[in-house]
């Protein structure tokens, strides 16, 4: 064990804003991380994208954390989980990454009707790890399946009730609802800011699953079992990153997560991302 470790920050990424979902709850839970955020928004959203630029792109990310000096990885882009996660942790093996895989198994152990709505991205769906969590875990439970085309790009430009974000979750939600679900599961990171509009649509009797609070205590977890918690116990540092526009990064995070703050901004070259 190096003792610096503990000190060390968490390295968190994703296309957008949608990992700050995850961000929030690992703050929440261990408020001493200090932790790095990188938003690659020059590619968002990475739903529509091929595996290998998904792939690259996830590569390239890690490899500036980890220059960075970050511990562990959160993939916190159910996307990317799906596309590079196994192949992240054999190029870094030793590296511990946390990825997202959406929350299939708490839906199918307490859902009453049987019927499940899933809400992820194409690449989510067509990937391993849902097929793998699919198989694992939801035996006798009818999933039923759904892609929000359009809904990252609202949220990213901080649209979290209007019209055409409602219009979205509506023509979504709606026909689930009439194939009987009593569950919904987010399965990527953008949509747990717009719980409030899924919560409004669905109903009381419709619970919704976000998979932040899972997702940062196995971050937890990970880094008890190696003795890298930060023992501090003042709140950590946090320093935003995006390879888009930090002017408008930065307001999005203030709208999504109440934090004030100044953020740099990273561009692409033939060799990764630079200052």
């Amino acid at each position: 064990m190096k003792p610096d470790l503990e000190l060390a920050p968490i390295g968190i990424y994703d296309s957008g804003v949608g990992g700050l979902s995850v961000l929030r709850e690992i703050k929440r839970q261990f408020p001493a991380e200090n932790i790095i955020y990188l938003a690659d928004q020059a590619h968002v959203p990475y739903g529509p994208r091929t595996l290998e630029e998904v792939r690259y792109f996830s590569n390239q990310i890690s490899a500036y954390l980890l220059n960075q000096g970050a511990k562990l990885i959160v993939v916190a882009c159910n996307t990317a989980s799906a596309a590079a996660l196994h192949q992240l942790r054999l190029t870094f093996p030793e590296v511990p990454f946390v990825g997202m895989e959406p929350a299939v198994k708490p839906a199918a152990e307490t859902t009453r009707s049987g019927a499940v709505g899933v809400l992820a991205t194409p690449a989510t769906f067509q990937g391993a790890l849902y097929a793998s969590v699919v198989e694992r875990f939801a035996q006798g439970v009818r999933l039923i399946q759904a892609t929000c085309p359009g809904l990252v790009e609202q949220i990213e430009s901080g649209n979290l009730e209007g019209v055409e974000t409602r219009h979205i979750l509506e023509s979504t939600i709606w026909p689930m609802l009439e194939q009987g679900i009593d569950t919904i599961v987010l399965g990527c990171t953008h949509y747990p800011f717009v719980i409030p509009l899924v919560e409004e649509i669905a109903g009381q009797q419709v619970r919704v699953i976000d998979p932040a609070p899972a997702v940062a205590r196995q971050v937890g977890r990970v880094l008890n079992e190696k003795g890298w918690l930060n023992p501090g116990k003042q709140s950590g540092d946090v320093r935003y990153l995006t390879s888009g526009y930090p002017g408008e990064f930065q307001a999005l995070i203030l709208q999504l997560i109440g934090e004030s703050c100044i953020v740099q901004g990273l561009r692409w070259g033939p060799e990764g991302l630079f200052v």
